[in-house]
């Protein structure tokens, strides 16, 4: 593709001086932005070649065409180069550089540290010691996942914390069914729970033969000192994990721990494809869906591979790629992930034979999940194309945003702001709005002070509100339409779209609102379904915010009930407990050692547990 930018001679002439060694170039638009980095072993040869010719692909044409300038950083080899691009790309998010999704986005499993380690699903991955598995392709397959160890294992289900549970609350009805070890009743030492989640641990690893290997030998034992039944228990675990593992795909011997990477793109989107086989067997599959503007070429794609492993963590012993790989890259990748991974770590491009197929089965995945984003896009283009002529708009309403106003009586009243981005919500971008210059309960007044606050950020730079909506929806009709004129007024942005979304008695959408006349679109369904989303959506942020303030300010009035307690001293305990459970299960130490909190303070709050726990028991003991 041609690419017409005024720079290009002043870019290549500062292209040709750049030396032949390893190096991090950035490139940046007219405004000094980053917009997209890479590494090379050959500065001069990489950084030139994208000056020169008229034969670039589309996207990296759009990317060049852009460019006003670039900075390069020298490097003592490729290994350096390649962990600098990976800094430079988290530290800029450059434009045209794949982003592969947040992690906070995707559910691990995660098993936390201690005597009762717990395992849960997150989709936060932290520097806490803790062990993590995945990431899984969505919340449902983690939670699969979590219930079906939990099931092969007997462990607790509940939300519990052990040992400070331990005796507490009766044993729930999984007890009495034999499917929980039950250490809410002490039924399980500490280090016996602890050789259960190790081989939960196994299990989700896909190391099944270690686990039943332990298991059987745990049996043995067992049988061996005449413990029937507790030689019966594990082996239903060990039939259990035979169950499971049926389940699971066969695609390898099974002692092969591999990833297998695949690349597919056209001129819409991307799609960067990964399974992992540990065990011999298919554990998990992600795809990663990148935008048409973004670049995944050439040497960018070692890139894509180190940020996949510096996000996830978990290393295999074998890293296959679909897409074609220079010799020289092998070699550094396969240094680079076994000197993280504490193994030996082979990458390679599989040419022939059985891992051939595995690659074009991850190549597989990645086209299919690329033709169903090309078919969901069509759709949601359509009922984009739909809401703009019913509501006579010039522009598709590429981005959405809703507003709804929540409260409880005059305390808390607080705004909502959804934002859907074609078609499907962009919850990084959603915001809530305390109210604060608006007196006693006034809907109106509410709204007109989160939009004004909410439109006076446009072109800031700041994330989501720097944003111009392409249409605005609020949840009311014709005097919350006229309260967001008037905010767009007061900001001067009266060009933007707005409309109100109407309920009827059993509040459900009906309509829409201009502020004069109501629009129906009682024959358009697929516009229906999604201004209904919208705005259910909107109304589910702002009564949950209102929710969680009152909840903070019931439980710092439950301890403002303690003698010597009050607001500020309520909060502190609060910020350094985290919890009412845990400041409950502290003692005068720990919550002396709390600043501003004094000895005497600390024993009031001791005692005022033990009297509550005292009470529940004798509560529970008349029952």
């Amino acid at each position: 593709m041609t690419v017409t930018n005024p720079c290009l001679p002043a870019l290549r002439e500062k292209a040709a001086t750049l030396p032949l060694s390893p190096g991090v170039y950035l490139m940046r638009d007219r405004e000094g932005t980053v917009i997209y980095v890479g590494k090379s072993r050959k500065l001069k040869n990489r950084v030139t070649s994208y000056f020169v010719g008229n034969d670039h692909p589309i996207k990296t044409a759009r990317m060049v065409s852009r460019v006003a300038d670039f900075d390069y950083i020298l490097c003592d080899g490729e290994m350096e180069a390649l962990t600098l691009e990976n800094t430079l790309i988290k530290q800029h998010a450059p434009k045209y550089n794949v982003k592969l999704k947040d992690a906070k986005s995707y559910p691990y499993i995660k098993i936390s540290r201690g005597d009762y380690p717990a395992l849960t699903v997150t989709r936060e991955r932290k520097d806490d010691r803790g062990r993590y598995f995945g990431p899984y392709q969505s919340s449902a397959t983690a939670h699969e996942a979590l219930d079906a160890v939990k099931r092969v294992f007997s462990l607790p289900t509940c939300r519990r914390s052990f040992p400070e549970e331990i005796g507490r609350e009766r044993p729930c009805i999984y007890d009495q069914m034999g499917r929980c070890v039950a250490p809410c009743r002490n039924g399980i030492t500490a280090e016996e729970y602890r050789a259960l989640v190790k081989c939960a641990g196994w299990v989700l690893e896909g190391n099944v033969a270690d686990t039943e290997r332990e298991l059987t030998e745990q049996m043995t034992a067992a049988a061996e000192r005449e413990e029937f039944e507790i030689a019966a228990k594990y082996r239903d675990r060990i039939a259990a994990l035979h169950r499971l593992s049926d389940r699971q795909k066969v695609v390898s011997d099974a002692s092969v721990s591999r990833d297998v990477f695949a690349l597919w793109e056209d001129d819409l989107c991307g799609v960067f494809a990964v399974l992992n086989v540990r065990g011999g067997k298919l554990l998990n599959k992600n795809e990663y869906l990148f935008s048409a503007g973004e670049i995944a070429e050439g040497n960018d794609v070692t890139g894509l591979l180190l940020r996949y492993y510096s996000e996830i963590g978990d290393y295999p012993r074998e890293v296959l790629t679909d897409f074609p790989l220079d010799p020289e890259d092998c070699a550094v990748l396969s240094e680079l992930f076994s000197r993280e991974a504490k193994h030996a770590v082979s990458v390679r491009v599989p040419q022939r034979g059985e891992i051939k197929k595995l690659c074009d089965m991850a190549q597989t995945n990645a086209r299919q999940r690329a033709e169903r984003h090309r078919a969901e896009s069509a759709r949601e283009e359509g009922t984009l194309v739909s809401l703009a002529s019913l509501l006579g708009l010039e522009v598709l309403p590429e981005r959405i945003e809703a507003y709804d106003v929540s409260n409880l009586g005059s305390e808390h009243i607080t705004a909502s702001m959804a934002v859907f981005v074609n078609g499907q919500p962009k919850r990084s971008d959603y915001r809530t709005f305390r109210i604060k210059t608006t007196d006693g309960v006034d809907d109106y007044g509410a709204m007109r002070e989160a939009l004004t606050r909410r439109l006076s950020h446009i072109g800031d730079g700041s994330p989501s509100l720097g944003e111009t909506p392409d249409l605005i929806l609020l949840d009311g009709g014709v005097g919350h339409v006229h309260a967001g004129r008037a905010a767009l007024s007061d900001v001067g942005r009266e060009e933007i779209p707005i409309f109100g979304m109407i309920k009827d008695d059993f509040h459900k959408t009906r309509a829409m609102t201009d502020g004069e006349n109501e629009i129906s679109f009682a024959r358009r369904h697929e516009v229906y379904v999604l201004i209904y989303r919208i705005q259910e959506e909107a109304h589910r942020i702002a009564v949950s915010s209102v929710m969680r303030a009152k909840s903070k300010t019931l439980t710092r009035s439950s301890l403002e009930a303690i003698p010597g307690i009050g607001p500020a001293k309520a909060k502190r305990l609060l910020a350094a407990f985290g919890s009412l459970r845990a400041l409950s299960a502290a003692d005068d130490a720990a919550i002396a050692a709390v600043g501003g909190i004094s000895e005497r303070d600390a024993r009031a709050v001791v005692e005022y547990f033990a009297t509550k726990r005292k009470n529940a028991g004798d509560t529970g003991g008349k029952e």
